[in-house]
């Protein structure tokens, strides 16, 4: 028995795989079968051109194992001869990957097999029947895997069909190139039976694992599933074909195809839009399909016969099995009830640039980057949020991409863009989520869509200067001179006013007369008092009597008022000049001088406006120019003597690239915050400026906001995600979304903790604290002066005779007097002789060294009887007048 083989010319291996299964049907059926076969290579479409080749020596049934099949082609023509397709390539399990990846809401999928001839196999799958967008990759290498990485768009799911041996080796190679990002977008189908070997079941379970069920290889043993080990090496291709043609072989002998010679010519031409076949080819055919249960037909392509499968369709780990989603057979996609297949979510690469507070990389405190599960850098800031919001909102996932060259975007003389325009105008983003200006150049490539952030500009930033605090700040109002020439005039005056008052006859030293009373004298130390006393509120005192003293008096009066008015009005200009923050207030201002520096960040958006306003001035210049000298009509009105328009940008233009414009935001930044002095600037994105300055004490905003524009996001031109982009935005505004995020990102200031500068706090100690310290060194002075006095006291009291003190005298005493002297009431200083007297008996040892205490003013005796004098000495007593 001959059968007739047609085969594409990429199939390489039908070959042996026809041989090698007719040579097992041998053995296995034998009694004297010898099958043969003809090959018949399919090179182009001339269908009856290759049925010749086969019929004219004579064959029993034509085999076509194409990928396509001819059913096309036998509408047009009639042959007795029995013709099957038989699919024995890899589009039997690509028709249930197909579904699945469908049924997950999916329209594109990258499709990655085991070698050549079933990316051929696919290929024609996805022409015939598949209306996926994708891409077919036959096995994996590092090439590979970097063509996988720049598909652009992203593709939704990854489809990988082959055996657990190449799975497990793919996934670690897909796992080390760090594509494995979302485990649910990819799915295996294991094309054997062997997938309990692979490992990655538990560690991943959220891959889709399509597994054909054992059962299956237990059909084509034609063993029982109770009783079936599928062995190793099984090829479902090979017993697909095998247990085909063992089907057919006894349909044919009953019908006597056995190798019938056909001549080209019986196979006639036929116009009709129907084949013509006979009713025992039919009946034929017929009866191998409903004889052989390992059969199913195809729906779409009635003539091609596949290999019936039972698939199981997993996602999921639950109390250590597989969580099944779906069964597949025979091409009917069946979802589980309880567990549901999920819908995938979109897919976007979004672009992003480092600018504080839109979007920046976490960093720790010393600097480092802090980093995520995958090694990737984590990112936070005002658009960060935002975008993970509307990922929420639309429901997809999404991957940063940071551009490899520029950063917002440059056009350069080719028209080629770099940065993130550049990459969403190449397709190497999807969406652009970061503080991306508005411009009608920008717009020639991209598409914008509703701005999420309504008004920025360009604001001038400076330090705030650093002031040199002195507690003694005061003293710095009047240069050393003028200090010095003050305590000359008080000295001068002070002796003046003691000669004056000493050498005046009509001072009240020398006019006792008209001044009888007690009046103040100007010895030298008080003259002294009184000029220091007169600068205080208080006053000098008592004033001089003289005419000339007090005329000295008003003057130096005089000179005291116009000194304190002059360090008062002195000191408070000094305050207010010191608290300035900042020496200009406007960018008319910052143009105008020529101490302070300023610049930009080189190629960005500020710079080009200066560089477009300079622009601006230069043409109308020139057309007022023009205008003014071509003009013939009336000339008087153009007669000016100074040019109308100010050239203030140009002069900005050229003092910006004297100062160089720096790399970036943060070099601008640092030279700020360099500049102790205030006599730098920085130029930039006012959000910036405003966030650097909410959380640095150091920086300050100059003049108000101006060239303002709106922030919005980017996508690429002609996309379909605009209007669903444009409403979530709206949406968030009505939700007050990005007022919370302003407030978070910029109300949140650290303000609070900075020094307390501001001019309605009043002065601070650090400017008068001299005073302070001056009083405290006045108040020690003085209790330094007090401790002296004292010390002075107490030796001045020792070098003094010592002062005897008079005891009464008791009644026996007083009794032995002949003749009672009467004591006066006032006790007075001993005369001489009574005081010699008594210091003499003392010398000799004689009287009593008793004490004698005074009563007060009075000195009163015990009693008033008569008393001996004599008595009264040697008592010790001391008595200055007796009556």
């Amino acid at each position: 028995m001959t059968l007739g083989v047609i085969y594409d010319q990429e199939q390489i291996s039908i070959i042996d795989l026809v041989q090698g299964v007719f040579r097992q049907i041998e053995a296995e059926i034998g009694q004297g079968l010898k099958l043969t076969e003809k090959f018949v290579i399919n090179k182009k479409s001339d269908t009856e051109d290759i049925f010749c080749q086969i019929t004219e020596t004579g064959v029993s049934a034509i085999l076509d194992l194409t990928h396509s099949g001819f059913k096309k082609h036998l509408a047009t023509i009639s042959t007795p001869i029995p013709y099957f397709h038989v699919d024995v390539t890899i589009q039997t399990l690509a028709e249930p990957i197909d579904m699945y990846v469908k049924s997950r809401s999916g329209y594109d999928t990258i499709y990655i097999v085991q070698n050549e001839e079933e990316l051929d196999g696919m290929l024609y799958h996805m022409i015939h029947k598949s209306k996926l967008r994708v891409l077919v990759i036959d096995g994996l290498d590092d090439s590979k895997l970097r063509r996988v990485s720049k598909v652009r768009p992203v593709p939704s799911h990854y489809s990988l069909i082959a055996s657990t041996k190449n799975l497990i080796n793919w996934f670690e190679m897909i796992k080390d190139a760090k594509l494995f990002k979302i485990p649910n977008k990819w799915h295996f189908l294991f094309t054997d039976f062997e997938y309990d070997k692979f490992k990655y079941h538990e560690a991943y379970p959220e891959i889709s694992r399509l597994m054909i069920d054992k059962s299956v290889c237990c059909k084509h043993l034609n063993v029982s599933s109770g009783r079936c080990d599928c062995p190793n090496g099984f090829s479902l291709s090979e017993s697909h074909l095998k247990n085909f043609v063992k089907s057919i072989i006894p349909v044919l002998q009953k019908n006597n195809h056995i190798d019938v010679k056909y001549d080209c010519a019986q196979l006639s031409l036929n116009n009709s839009s129907e084949a013509t076949t006979s009713a025992v080819i039919s009946s034929i055919y017929e009866t191998v399909i409903s004889g052989n249960p390992l059969l199913f037909v195809d729906a779409v392509n009635g003539m091609t016969l596949r290999f019936s499968y039972d698939m199981q369709v997993f996602s999921g780990w639950e109390q250590m099995e597989h969580m099944k989603v779906a069964t597949i057979s025979n091409a009917v996609l069946r979802v589980d009830t309880k567990t549901g297949i999920k819908p995938t979510k979109r897919y976007f690469r979004v672009g992003i640039v480092e600018a504080a507070p839109w979007s920046y990389m976490v960093r720790d405190r010393k600097g480092k980057l802090v980093l995520d599960d995958e090694g990737q850098p984590v990112w936070d800031g005002y658009c960060i949020e935002f975008a993970r919001k509307l990922a929420e909102r639309m429901d997809y996932d999404f991957e940063w991409v940071v551009p490899k060259t520029g950063k917002f975007g440059k056009k350069f003389a080719d028209g080629q863009w770099d940065g993130l325009i550049g990459d969403l105008y190449y397709g190497e983003t999807d969406v652009v989520v970061a503080p991306l200006k508005m411009t009608a150049q920008r717009e020639e490539v991209i598409d914008f869509v509703t701005p999420f952030y309504e008004q920025t500009g360009i604001l001038i930033m400076m330090r705030n200067p650093v002031v040199e605090t002195s507690l003694f700040k005061f003293m710095t109002v009047l240069r050393l001179e003028v200090w010095l020439s003050i305590i000359a005039a008080l000295v001068a005056t002070s002796i003046m006013l003691w000669l004056l008052d000493t050498y005046s006859p009509y001072s009240s030293r020398n006019n006792k007369k008209a001044y009888p009373f007690p009046c103040r004298e100007f010895t030298l130390k008080e003259s002294f008092w009184f000029t220091l006393t007169s600068f205080t509120p208080q006053g000098g005192g008592e004033a001089p009597k003289s005419l000339s003293a007090r005329t000295l008096v008003a003057v130096y009066w005089l000179f005291v008022v116009l000194m304190l008015a002059t360090f008062t009005a002195n000191l408070a200009a000094f305050l207010t000049v010191e608290r300035m923050k900042t020496p200009v207030q406007s960018l008319d201002q910052l143009a105008r001088q020529s101490r302070i520096n300023y610049t930009v960040v080189e190629g960005s958006d500020i710079h080009q406006f200066f560089i477009n306003m300079k622009f601006a001035e230069d043409t109308l210049y020139r057309m007022w120019k023009e205008i003014t000298l071509n003009s013939s009509s009336d000339d008087l009105q153009y007669r000016v003597w100074e040019y109308p328009i100010k050239e203030q940008y140009g002069n900005i233009l050229l003092a910006i690239n004297d100062s160089m414009p720096v790399k970036d935001a943060e070099e601008g930044y640092r030279k700020v915050n360099e500049a102790v002095n205030a006599d730098f600037a920085f130029i930039h994105d006012a959000a910036e400026i405003k966030y650097q300055i909410a959380r640095n004490c150091n920086f300050t905003q100059v003049g108000e906001i101006f060239a303002e524009q709106p922030y919005a996001l980017a996508i690429q031109q002609g996309s379909h995600l605009h209007d669903e982009f444009s409403k979530s935005i709206i949406e968030l505004q009505h939700e007050r979304f990005f007022e919370l995020l302003t407030a978070k990102y910029w109300n949140n200031s650290l303000k609070g903790y900075c020094p307390n500068s501001d001019e309605s706090e009043g002065i601070t100690l650090e400017s008068l604290g001299g005073v302070f310290i001056a009083t405290l060194f006045g108040l020690g002075l003085a209790m330094i002066t007090l401790v002296g006095e004292v010390i002075y006291h107490k030796r001045r009291a020792q070098k003094r005779p010592p002062v005897l003190q008079v005891k009464p005298m008791d009644d026996d005493a007083i009794v032995g007097l002949s003749t009672p002297p009467t004591i006066s009431a006032k006790i007075h200083p001993s005369p001489p002789t009574y005081a010699e007297t008594v210091k003499r008996d003392t010398a000799k040892g004689k009287g009593k060294k008793g004490k004698v205490t005074l009563g007060g003013d009075t000195f009163m005796p015990a009693n008033r009887k008569q008393t001996n004098l004599n008595t009264l000495f040697r008592a010790g007593g001391n008595v200055d007048m007796l009556e």
